[in-house]
């Protein structure tokens, strides 16, 4: 199965869904040994697919690599965003291997400072969208010099790389503060606002409510036999008034 993108890079991310929830998958629950066949089956239920990328220090663990990634953007025809937690010596060169790979979003955590706000320039100028990350423990307030330069920003709800931990108390507090700063910044409509980690069927709601745009869907999405009846819930999740 080979697949044609109609749109890449930002244009890719500009056409994204603003009038419900997107339906962000992670590629880190899919089975690995079966990526192709996955793949397929969630095509049609995919907004945007979410690769982390993990090297072992800013984060437990090694995870996902540019080959993998160039071989998963042959397969589908939805935009793919790549979530770098990295060490800040590297996150540049990450950003660029990634996007030749063939990643629409590059997202880098703000504990990168400078160096991820220069890996946020070179996603651009390379062609591709940005995004912001900030881990549990980062006050949201980090987030704001890249407020200028990113369409996504997404806040992690779980201790970093460490899969099946439950959302903290944190996560939608930090939600609203998240969407008060874009809109101080002027970029409320500009920006989509992510959660990602610690996502279940009760909290999805929780985190929609709050403000979340997207969630990272991990099991939720894979271990679902009825993936059309999934997706059609998430959908219809309202926003709190």
């Amino acid at each position: 199965m080979t697949t044609n993108k109609p749109l890449s890079g930002p244009a890719a991310i500009a056409a994204l869904p603003r009038n419900r929830l997107i339906g962000e998958f992670s590629l880190w629950s899919a089975d690995l040994a079966n990526m192709e066949r996955d793949l397929k089956r969630i095509e049609t239920h995919v907004d945007v697919h979410h690769i982390d990328v993990a090297d072992a220090r800013f984060t437990p663990g090694f995870l996902f690599f540019p080959d993998l990634v160039a071989r998963i953007a042959k397969l589908t025809a939805k935009p793919i965003h790549v979530h770098l937690m990295v060490e800040a010596e590297i996150v540049e060169e990450q950003t660029r291997q990634f996007i030749e790979a063939g990643a629409d979003l590059i997202s880098v955590h703000a504990e990168n400072g400078e160096t991820g706000l220069r890996a946020v320039k070179v996603a651009r100028e390379l062609g591709a969208e940005a995004g912001v990350v900030l881990r549990l423990e980062t006050p949201v307030a980090a987030v704001t010099p890249f407020l200028p330069e990113v369409a996504f920003m997404t806040l992690l709800g779980t201790s970093i790389g460490v899969k099946g931990q439950s959302l903290s108390e944190q996560a939608c507090p930090r939600l609203i503060e998240a969407r008060a700063l874009m809109r101080k910044a002027g970029r409320e409509a500009d920006i989509v606002l992510a959660a990602d980690g610690g996502i279940r069927h009760e909290t999805v709601p929780l985190l929609r409510a709050a403000g979340a745009e997207t969630v990272v869907l991990g099991s939720l999405a894979f271990g679902d036999s009825d993936l059309a009846r999934r997706m059609a819930w998430l959908h219809g999740l309202e926003v709190a008034a």
